[in-house]
């Protein structure tokens, strides 16, 4: 059984904040497959068309048949532990400072035999585990067994700590709290066991609404004047408590209807890239440095950036035209800000919601994405440790047909589908 994750003692200011020593991250092409799938929280493996092998590890060819025809299809991990070992040496800096660490061999029921991680809660072999792919700190795909039934402070397991960017405990940026999106997010974090949750609010001079109200009046929420059309506000609350946030949840966005020939102007659409495409900008070049020096302190370092973009990132959805620009701009900026990020270890998570049940969707039919299923997407993202999300059936659907077909996804749209 996993021991509860204590409260960690404060920092010492004194001592020298530690370097992130990460992971052996060097992967060939063919590998990334497995690398894709653990991004999206699924464990996939190679699987012949021709005679059904499944193999690992991944090749150009099936090991069986010397087929060609290889397709990246998901899995149960069920399977066999065969036989465990643990580690109290490593040549490797990273392995070094986190010893000891438990390596086991399990034969899974759909064939191949896999050297994997093991949870601390599964037993000597032999016994039934269940094998997941997870991301590691470099961003790398890497197995790992779980015990059939787990207890349930599991996810509190030291090594599967370094997988994930659990919320418990951390210290957590919330960029816009006035929405009814945002004050979800606060809650669930609250939940997750946050310890503190600085939640922004532009226009601070205004009344309040009743949502924010109720959230402010949680021990662990502190509310933070932040406007990210304005640098100099990024600037100062980078100043102030940017040494201390260990998760950053941008979900501040401009949404406004209609596309081209329906608007007269461009400040709208101005509007829309200021806060979803520069206001990200801002945030990242304030807010990422400090992230990025503070990833190595230790079971609640800093860890991870999350991005509330849009389905209509991957294709415009016409009717949201100039909205949907600006999330496109955004995605592209966030996987610049993910390649920078990768070498301190932050984990960037982007979120692809379909329509969010709000006042920008009110004549958007259902099914439509409730804020507190999305601010539930999110948390639970963070503990599974993937860096792409599409919660919602629109975005399912929507990232299916998007992926077997661009263009037509494309034309579906444009006539109105």
């Amino acid at each position: 059984m996993t021991m509860p994750l204590m409260r960690p003692p404060r920092k010492n200011p004194v001592l020298r904040t530690r370097q992130m020593n990460l992971p052996p991250g060097a992967r060939g092409r063919v590998a990334l497959g497995l690398t894709a799938a653990a991004a999206e929280g699924r464990f996939e493996l190679q699987t012949c068309d021709d005679c059904g092998t499944v193999q690992y590890p991944p090749r150009e060819v099936c090991h069986k048949c010397l087929s060609a025809a290889l397709r990246w299809r998901q899995q149960s991990g069920e399977g066999e532990l065969l036989g465990s070992t643990t580690l109290h040496h490593s040549n490797d800096l990273f392995f070094r400072e986190r010893l000891p660490w438990r390596l086991g061999l399990v034969h899974l029921d759909a064939g191949p035999t896999l050297v994997v991680h093991l949870h601390g809660e599964v037993d000597d072999a032999p016994q039934r585990v269940r094998v997941g792919a997870r991301l590691d700190r470099a961003g790398q795909a890497v197995l790992i067994a779980f015990p059939n039934e787990g207890s349930p402070h599991m996810a509190d397991d030291k090594m599967l700590r370094e997988m994930t960017s659990d919320p418990k405990f951390r210290k957590v940026l919330v960029t816009d709290g006035k929405t009814e999106t945002g004050q979800a997010i606060v809650r669930a974090l609250v939940k997750a066991g946050a310890d503190i949750v600085w939640v922004g609010h532009a226009e601070p001079w205004k009344k309040m609404g009743d949502g924010l109200d109720d959230i402010s009046a949680l021990p662990q929420v502190t509310l933070v004047p932040l406007d990210l059309t304005n640098g100099r506000q990024v600037t100062e609350l980078a100043g102030s408590i940017g040494g201390k946030v260990d998760i950053v949840i941008n979900n501040a966005e401009v949404h406004r209807t209609f596309g081209i020939g329906a608007r007269r102007g461009t400040d709208v659409a101005k509007a829309e890239m200021d806060i979803n495409y520069f206001g990200l900008l801002r945030l990242a070049q304030e807010f990422g440095p400090a992230l990025k020096g503070r990833s190595a302190d230790g079971v609640t370092g800093a860890t991870a950036w999350v991005n509330l973009l849009s389905i209509y990132a991957l294709s415009n959805f016409p009717p949201h035209g100039t909205f949907s620009a600006s999330k496109a701009a955004a995605h592209s900026l966030a996987q610049c800000l993910r390649a920078e990020m990768r070498p301190a270890g932050i984990r960037v998570i982007n979120v692809f919601p379909g329509p969010i049940d709000d006042e920008w969707n009110q004549h958007t039919p259902p099914p439509k994405l409730a804020p507190a299923a999305l601010a539930n997407a999110i948390v639970k993202a963070l503990r599974d440790g993937v860096e792409d999300v599409y919660p919602g059936d629109v975005a399912q659907e929507w990232l299916e047909r998007w992926r077997d077909n661009p263009k037509v996804l494309e034309r579906e749209l444009a006539a109105g589908a």
